[in-house]
């Protein structure tokens, strides 16, 4: 059987500026009705929002912190910039060889990934796997990292949807380490979505019809494929889209809504690809990952991506 990809270390980084979504209403052209339907409907309340700070004052934080943890003498083989939005920078820059370059990593092999939206940090870590497996030498990592800013209303709002927020989180990933193991990874794309923010109503009502029952499907097959029976499972880290698509999710499966965590929702909203790891260091951070618990990392992008990455949890 092939080496398992492990989690050595996973870190996130919100900026300190704490906003309501009412703060926001005037850039982003909501109305007082609109704020307070994504409020009470849609579960939103607060978000990490500085729109005086760059993109690598908010990406490199996370990444460094992560890096703390990579052996002595080891190297990072791979540096994999995932985010969601195709253009984060002008197009002179390249921005995974500027955080390859001022982590000081210039050895490493770097690029970026986006065509999975939302699900492209979950994606780019099973690539880092594969890369390692596959061509790195023995004992090689890679430094999976997100984050890009809300730096128009263009990319901040997503209709009748979610209000994006700003944040960032680093993997560092190794093959058969100590680390929390990654035993699955399960995607399925739904072409017919792939307009995003440009579908028509009629396209925008069949996505919310489906949503649930598929996103439902995903987590099954990915915990299907981890060799385990939903019961197994400690918890569901999922992305922060909002509350009301996770009721649909959890009604679609019939599951306990105390397996799935959502509590940051109303904390920091969604924050592109860096969700499930912004909720995963809180549970850290609060004593709620259990030593050989399962959970499912999930998220979903526009396009439309479905994604979930089943793990078991290594205390160290």
């Amino acid at each position: 059987m092939p080496t398992a990809t492990t989690l050595e270390r996973v870190e996130s980084f919100l900026p300190d500026r704490s906003v309501r979504i009412d703060d926001v209403a005037d850039r982003l052209g909501l109305r007082r009705p609109e704020i307070g339907v994504f409020r009470r409907i849609y579960g939103l309340d607060r978000l990490r929002f500085d729109p005086d700070g760059g993109l690598f004052d908010l990406v490199l934080p996370a990444a460094r912190r992560a890096l703390k943890a990579l052996p002595e003498g080891r190297r990072v083989r791979y540096v994999v910039y995932a985010h969601t939005v195709q253009t984060v920078t002008p197009p002179h820059i390249d921005a995974a060889q500027v955080i390859r370059q001022d982590l000081g990593l210039h050895d490493a092999e770097a690029f970026a990934l986006s065509q999975q939206a939302c699900v492209s940090s979950l994606g780019a870590i099973d690539l880092a796997g594969e890369l390692l497996r596959a061509e790195a030498p023995e004992g090689a990592y890679a430094l999976m990292v997100t984050g890009e800013r809300a730096y128009s209303p263009k990319v901040q709002l997503i209709p009748n949807s979610a209000i994006m927020a700003d944040a960032a989180a680093a993997c560092l990933v190794t093959v058969g380490g100590p680390g929390d193991e990654v035993r699955s990874f399960t995607t399925r794309t739904l072409g017919e979505f792939a307009a995003g923010l440009e579908m028509t109503r009629e396209q925008i009502t069949r996505f919310g019809q489906v949503y649930g029952t598929v996103l439902g499907e995903v987590i099954h097959e990915a915990v299907a494929a981890a060799g385990l029976d939903f019961d197994d499972i400690d918890l569901v880290v999922p992305h922060n889209v909002n509350t009301v698509s996770w009721r649909q999710t959890i009604k679609a499966m019939g599951a306990d809504p105390a397996k799935f965590f959502l509590d940051n929702i109303p904390r920091y909203s969604h924050t592109y690809a860096s969700d499930v790891f912004v909720n995963y260091t809180t549970l850290r951070e609060g004593g709620r990952l259990v030593d050989g618990g399962h959970y499912v990392l999930v998220s979903v992008g526009l396009g439309a991506t479905f994604g979930a990455m089943v793990i078991t949890h290594r205390a160290r």
